[in-house]
C-alpha cells in the first residue's frame, strides 16, 4: 500500500538506520511508499547502503549523520528531512547501543553511554517529533522485552529502555488534538549484529529456545509491528507491543 499526503509520500525519520532493526524499518516504509531519511551517527558507508536499497528498488531515500543526543543536530536533522521532502510523517527511534555486564561489575562509563543513546537521545528526537510531526504522523520508539523478562547482565541497558517504556503513553497524551500517535515497540531476542556480538553460540541457541516458535526474531519481524504503528494502527495509541514470539 503506498502511503501519500496531498503533498507527495508520508515522509519517515529512523534514527540508527542503517544496520539492524533500523536498516529492517527503513526498507519496509519504503516498500511502503515512504520516502525515508535514513540517519546514522558513524556508518556513512552502512547508510549509503541502505539509501542505495531503497532507491535501487524505486523508493526515495536520503542519508543524515547525527548525535541523536544533540539537540542541535537533531533539529537540523529534522530541517533537512523538511527542506527535501517537505515535512515529517513518522519518526522511528531505533537508535541504541547495548553494554552488558552483571550491574556489580558494571562500568559506568558504559552505563552512561546507554543513557546518554538510549535515553537521552530517545528524549531529544522525541521532542524534535512531537513539535514537528504532521497530522495523521507517528512516533515509534523501540524498548526491549528484557523489561519483562528480566535477563542477568541487562540491569542497565534494561533500565533505560524501562524508561523509554515510561514516557511513551505520556507523550501520547502531551500531543492530544495534534492526531499524532506514540507507541513502541519492545522487541524479543532478535539476530542482529549488536544482539548477537559477543555470545558464545549456546547463549544464542538457549535465548532462540525460549520462544514457543522456537527461533530467535529477525529484524523484519520488528520492522512489520512498527510499520503497522507507523501507518494504519491509528486507534492503536500510548502502547508499547511486545514482538518476541511469546518469549513473555
Amino acid at each position: 500500500m503506498s502511503e501519500t499526503t496531498a503533498a507527495g509520500p508520508r515522509v519517515a525519520i529512523v534514527t540508527g538506520g542503517s544496520g539492524g532493526i533500523g536498516r529492517a524499518v527503513v526498507e519496509r516504509l519504503a516498500a511502503d511508499g515512504t520516502a525515508v531519511v535514513v540517519h546514522y551517527s558513524g556508518s556513512a558507508g552502512r547508510a549509503k547502503d541502505a539509501v542505495e536499497a531503497v532507491t535501487g528498488a524505486g523508493g526515495q531515500a536520503i542519508s543524515v549523520q547525527a548525535d541523536v543526543a544533540d539537540e542541535a543536530e537533531v533539529a537540523a536533522l529534522f530541517d533537512t528531512a523538511e527542506s527535501t521532502y517537505g515535512g515529517v510523517d513518522v519518526v522511528v527511534n531505533t537508535a541504541g547501543i547495548m553494554l552488558l555486564a552483571p550491574l556489580a561489575e558494571a562500568s559506568l562509563d558504559d552505563v552512561d553511554r546507554m543513557v546518554r543513546t538510549n535515553l537521552r537521545g530517545t528524549l531529544v528526537v522525541s521532542q524534535q517529533a512531537v513539535r514537528r510531526l504532521r497530522g495523521g504522523g507517528a512516533l515509534v520508539n523501540v524498548s526491549t522485552s528484557v523489561t519483562r523478562l528480566s535477563l542477568p547482565t541487562y540491569s542497565a541497558y534494561a533500565a533505560t529502555k524501562g524508561a523509554v517504556e515510561a514516557m511513551t503513553p505520556i507523550l501520547a497524551k502531551e500531543v492530544r488534538g495534534r492526531d499524532v500517535t506514540v507507541n513502541a515497540v519492545a522487541p524479543g531476542p532478535t539476530a542482529t549484529p549488536l544482539f548477537l556480538e559477543g555470545k558464545p553460540q549456546e547463549a544464542i541457541d538457549n535465548l532462540a529456545n525460549m520462544a514457543p516458535l522456537e527461533r530467535l526474531g529477525q529484524p523484519d519481524d520488528v520492522a512489520e509491528a512498527v510499520a503497522f504503528l507507523a501507518g494504519p494502527a491509528r486507534w492503536v495509541n500510548g502502547q508499547t507491543i511486545f514482538v518476541n514470539g511469546g518469549v513473555a
